[in-house]
């Protein structure tokens, strides 16, 4: 079950690293390459927007990093982990926020839960560990818990995009990231994704991050690497 991070860890990062370790030059920044990895990497490839695409790959990097510094005890399995991140935005494309009135993270994590099942031959563990990691992925808070699955990728995705954790992760390993998958764009293309969802679905869950702020938060990250 830890494999896939059905281990519950506080929301809150201060609670679940009260001492973080020094982080370490990683800069290694090569994917997996399994058959399943492949085509999942190949399917986010047709199905996102390249700034999405980069994304989701410095997310899965980060975390990787995230996971070795900081949490080496855990036996979260590393192909759940680049899976997870390549789906986790995949409910933001056209065809996917038209196809539903959810929020993007909820459908995203149901598509993904069927996708991710279908292509393990059932590994009922296995899907549901991305779904539930999706559908919380903005549920940040300090309150509670979550799967450590959960709590690595939503690090992950706020330092991308706010530029928080960066406390977690070495210069050298963001700077290898960054150059590697280009963030070129990105800060806009968030920026505009969090306005389409609040515009279309004004009761979404994204609105709990702030209407204006969360927008305003992402465009004046600072490990930016990119013009805006």
């Amino acid at each position: 079950m830890s494999k896939y991070g059905f281990q519950k860890i506080s929301r809150d990062i201060k609670q679940a690293l009260p001492t973080p370790n020094a982080p370490t030059s990683q800069v290694e920044v090569d994917l997996p390459t399994s058959a399943l990895s492949k085509f999942f990497l190949d399917y986010a490839g047709k199905k996102l927007p390249s700034e999405v695409l980069n994304h989701s790959l410095r997310v899965y990097l980060y975390s990787k990093a995230i996971i070795k510094d900081q949490f080496p005890q855990w036996d979260l399995d590393l192909e759940v982990v680049f899976v997870t991140s390549l789906l986790h935005d995949i409910g933001t494309t056209k065809e996917n926020m038209a196809a539903t009135k959810m929020s993007f993270e909820f459908y995203g994590g149901l598509l993904s839960r069927d996708l991710v099942l279908e292509q393990t031959k059932g590994d009922q563990d296995f899907a549901e560990a991305v779904s539930e990691a999706i559908i919380r992925h903005q549920d940040l808070g300090e309150s509670g818990f979550i799967t450590t699955l959960g709590l690595v990728i939503q690090l992950s995705t706020i330092l991308d995009n706010v530029g928080l954790n960066s406390e977690l992760i070495h210069p050298d390993t963001l700077d290898a990231v960054n150059k590697k998958y280009s963030r070129e764009g990105w800060l806009g293309c968030f920026a505009h994704a969090i306005d389409n969802e609040n515009k279309l679905k004004p009761w979404g869950h994204t609105s709990a991050l702030g209407v204006d702020q969360f927008r305003d938060d992402v465009l004046a990250n600072k490990l930016k690497y990119e013009k805006l």
